[in-house]
């Protein structure tokens, strides 16, 4: 991964967590609640918005799309979480154990990425933000076929996998927004 790279994802990494924990503050950590799939289907929800503001040009809310895609990555962290954890009756945690849970999740999508990147010679510069929607709409599609099969795969990889992508797409769409935005 090249220095740049490494930069642009620390940068956008970081605007992520902050809102997570800033939203920890606000909701503490109702989340927990909820189960795997329940996550996946806030992430679709989340990528949704973004495909129909990309092909209208519209949004009625005043967020646009860099807020979902910061959304998706939190909401994908946090459904690695939960894929560890289970849903909780009682939703507390500990403000500082799930910034840590988050850190740690976050760091092995970021680890993905790099071997990824490497290997695919950073090709998602090259790509369209309105690209990085539709992989992660397949991912959470595919999540949810996974999700529906008990969690078995004969061949692919599990749900996981699918969340870091998801993580990692996400950061790559943030990156181009900024980029587009520091113009």
């Amino acid at each position: 991964m090249t220095s740049k790279t490494n930069e642009e994802f620390q940068k956008a990494i970081s605007v992520c967590r902050d809102i997570y924990v800033k939203k920890m503050s606000d909701y503490g950590t109702s989340w927990r609640i909820m189960r795997p799939s329940s996550v996946t289907d806030q992430i679709m929800i989340k990528a949704k918005r973004i495909r129909q503001i990309e092909m209208s040009g519209q949004s009625r809310i005043n967020e646009g799309i860099r807020s979902e895609f910061i959304g998706i990555v939190n909401y994908a962290a946090m459904a690695l979480i939960q894929l560890d954890l289970g849903p909780a009756d009682q939703p507390h945690m500990d403000a500082n154990e799930a910034a840590r849970l988050y850190d740690e999740k976050i760091a092995a999508a970021r680890a993905l990425m790099g071997d990824k990147n490497t290997d695919y010679n950073e090709a998602w510069r090259d790509m369209r933000v309105s690209s990085f929607t539709d992989i992660i709409l397949m991912k959470i599609n595919r999540t949810k076929e996974i999700e529906n099969n008990a969690g078995h795969t004969i061949i692919s990889e599990g749900v996981d996998a699918n969340y870091m992508d998801m993580i990692n797409y996400a950061l790559f769409a943030l990156i181009q927004i900024d980029e587009k935005n520091a113009e």
